[in-house]
């Protein structure tokens, strides 16, 4: 009998854990190399290196002090959604031992920046926070209508320069370096590796061959959207195929081989669920 945790717990146990991966990305990773690379760890990572003041402190610090800006600018909900990540984040920081276990600090950023985005990505699927520079951001949107992806790289950035004073040129390119690794890192663990193009296919001349000739050479799900032309008003079909990174190019060889004027338009499918199309 397999034991189901109630979902409040579950949201607990998972945000400790995924605030775990972080403190351990900071502890062993990032703080021994003195790479800071954004974020409120990241300005604890440099008042470390410059002052000795231990990181669970300032990051505590600067939690505390997003916490009372999102509680005056913002609202007392998001203050209340971010309190418990903004204090056992340090918490975790002050457990964990910071200790050197890479040498190498290229090879030290990469590990750090992969358990930190994995970290992060738990965190989002659970609507959690750490707390930390997120609040500028969202200040930003809500005053100056700055969307949150380009507040937090303004924030993280203006971080990561102070690594050159502090820390040298060379750790201003590593946190750079990791800031990009993350978020591609995150990408990839929030939508995965096994990634589809959606294919929209119009002919005004071909298109029931293209039809036969796909339902006939491929296994390739095929739907039929019936649309209206915006300029001629005139109704027609569109089809709309779904197919697998690897068989996109033999689909376009395989249209253009019916009609080589056939309009086609492809984007990229992030998740796809369940059953074919058909």
């Amino acid at each position: 009998m397999r034991l189901k945790l109630p979902p409040q717990l579950t949201k607990l146990v998972t945000m400790i854990f995924a605030l775990t991966l972080i403190a351990i990305s900071i502890n062993l990773f990032y703080a021994p190399h003195e790479v800071a690379p954004g974020g409120a760890t990241g300005i604890a990572i440099l008042v470390q290196a410059a002052f000795n003041i231990p990181t669970a402190v300032t990051t505590l610090a600067v939690n505390a002090l997003m916490l009372i800006l999102a509680w005056w600018l913002l609202d007392k909900q998001t203050a209340r959604r971010i309190l418990a990540g903004s204090l056992l984040l340090p918490a975790l920081l002050a457990i964990i031992p910071e200790q050197m276990v890479v040498k190498d600090r290229l090879l030290a950023v990469i590990a750090g920046s992969a358990i930190f985005a994995l970290g992060v990505a738990l965190n989002y699927r659970i609507n959690a926070s750490s707390g930390g520079t997120t609040v500028p951001p969202m200040i930003m949107q809500k005053y100056w209508r700055v969307k949150p992806a380009v507040g937090l790289l303004i924030v993280d950035m203006i971080v990561t320069l102070f690594n050159i004073p502090v820390a040298g040129f060379e750790a201003f390119i590593l946190a750079t370096f990791a800031i990009v690794l993350t978020s591609l890192t995150m990408s990839v663990l929030e939508t995965g590796w096994d990634r589809k193009k959606i294919v929209y296919i119009m002919s005004p001349l071909a298109l029931p061959a293209i039809k036969q000739t796909l339902r006939d050479q491929t296994d390739h799900g095929l739907t039929v959207h019936h649309v209206t032309g915006g300029y001629s008003g005139k109704a027609q079909e569109m089809l709309m195929v779904v197919v697998e990174q690897s068989d996109f190019q033999s689909l376009v060889d395989r249209v253009q081989a019916v009609d080589p004027q056939a309009f086609i338009l492809a984007a990229a499918a992030v998740e796809v669920h369940g059953g074919t199309l058909n």
